[in-house]
């Protein structure tokens, strides 16, 4: 949720990032116009309940024969605050309504545009030229028997897959070394909960324009989660932490779920977009004037994790229109796929400054000992989508695929797996 004082004193900075992210602008003047209703319902409200207070004072103290004309005007004072409360009360949930609808805002600098509007930072590490023809993950998946996609359909339909031997090993081989490294970096460890209740799901912003991105049980009232960023988002909802030494940091390693709607079409063969995979996520919270620094944080461990699987990749500025409602900025780093000629996103990380924090209730004490709503910041270190980008740019002549060093301490040792390999 967007901060009122910014509404009341500056609403032309969110009309111009909404303007940015192709997003509606007139819901701004919609949330200015309910907040001043909501305001005058509340003053209203205030007014009459300070005057209920001190009739109450009169009824108290005046003689016998007064006090029944003074509690019949009690009575209807009465009447009259409990009408007010409730006109408040609707009117604070319009203007909630309203504000809930307008997204983040965003950093200044942030491209303006679309999907097709981002900005390139930097391109890193050298594009693999072979002197053979390529393989694509899947025939390499085949060949190596690492990825079973035809059982995989067979057993819960398209979009799903089963890892095998090696590519079992590997993919926790991956989670285990973006793990170590994110344990290293002061982040501690969550395995989180995969399913979630709807105001959660809400808080993190999920709940928009992409919620038929995510698989609903109506019995039971819960999400299925597309990312722990979601339940890490949700793990100090209703608490004032303790920012004192610094940003509270969590890697969160779950199972993810998301349903694609939409994509119809798009990367149907193999395992680049799929309904189910594993995911190690960073989670930080820190105090607002730190979070662009936490975010350049975040995505140089990205940048290592990148490097330690010897990927070429490149990291671009996302534009406002394709940041999601949560993120006031985002980088995407884009591991080179070779038989696709093209970068394709790995990872990608957002600060969402306060938008979260102040939906899901999220505070920190500041050295005058007030409290003020944090900020939070996300960023993924490791998923089954870089299985992809391994297996492409490693594979050999003989269809064999080196294993990165960094790798294989968590392999045994192996550097290389061969054709039809077993664990």
């Amino acid at each position: 949720m967007i901060d009122l004082a910014l509404l009341r004193e500056n609403p032309e900075a969110i009309k111009a990032s909404q303007r940015a992210r192709l997003a509606d602008e007139s819901l701004v003047d919609q949330a200015i116009s309910a907040d001043a209703i909501w305001r005058k319902a509340l003053l209203e409200f205030e007014n009459l309940r300070a005057e209920q207070n001190a009739h109450g004072k009169l009824v108290a103290a005046a003689p016998k024969d007064e006090k029944a004309t003074l509690v019949a005007a009690a009575q209807e004072l009465s009447a009259r605050v409990k009408a007010a409360d409730a006109a408040a009360s609707e009117a604070q949930s319009a203007l909630d309504t309203v504000l809930w609808k307008i997204e983040n805002v965003v950093v200044e600098g942030v491209p303006t545009g679309g999907e097709d509007d981002y900005v390139v930072v930097r391109e890193v590490g050298t594009k693999p030229a072979f002197d053979f023809e390529a393989r694509d993950h899947v025939a390499l998946g085949e060949l190596l028997d690492v990825i079973d996609i035809e059982r995989g359909a067979k057993i819960s339909g398209s979009r799903f897959y089963f890892l095998k031997g090696w590519g079992a090993r590997l993919e926790l081989a991956l989670m285990n070394l973006a793990l170590d490294q994110a344990v290293a970096a002061g982040f501690t460890a969550l395995i989180t909960p995969t399913l979630v209740r709807p105001e959660v799901m809400a808080g993190t912003g999920f709940l928009g324009a992409h919620a038929d991105e995510i698989y609903y049980l109506p019995a039971d009232e819960l999400y299925l989660t597309g990312t722990s960023e979601v339940a890490l988002a949700g793990y100090h909802r209703d608490e004032i932490i303790d920012l004192s030494d610094g940003p509270v940091r969590y890697a969160g390693w779950s199972t993810c779920y998301r349903r694609e709607a939409g994509s119809h079409g798009k990367d149907t063969r193999g395992i680049l977009r799929v309904h189910q995979f594993n995911k190690l996520e960073m989670f930080s919270y820190c105090p607002p004037d730190e979070a662009e620094a936490e975010h350049a944080r975040l995505l140089a461990w990205q940048e290592q994790m990148l490097q330690k699987c010897e990927l070429p990749y490149r990291v671009i500025d996302t534009a406002a229109g394709d940041l999601g409602s949560s993120a006031a900025r985002k980088f995407d780093a884009e591991a080179w796929v070779p038989t696709q000629g093209t970068y394709r996103e790995l990872t990608s990380t957002s600060n969402c400054t306060t938008f979260q924090a102040r939906r899901l209730n999220v505070r920190y004490r500041g050295e005058d000992g007030k409290t003020a709503t944090a900020a939070t910041l996300n960023g993924t270190l490791a998923t089954t989508r870089w299985l992809v980008a391994i297996l492409e740019n490693h594979q050999q002549a003989d269809g064999s695929v080196r294993i990165p060093a960094a790798l294989r301490p968590y392999l045994g040792g192996a550097e290389v797996i061969e054709p039809k390999a077993r664990a």
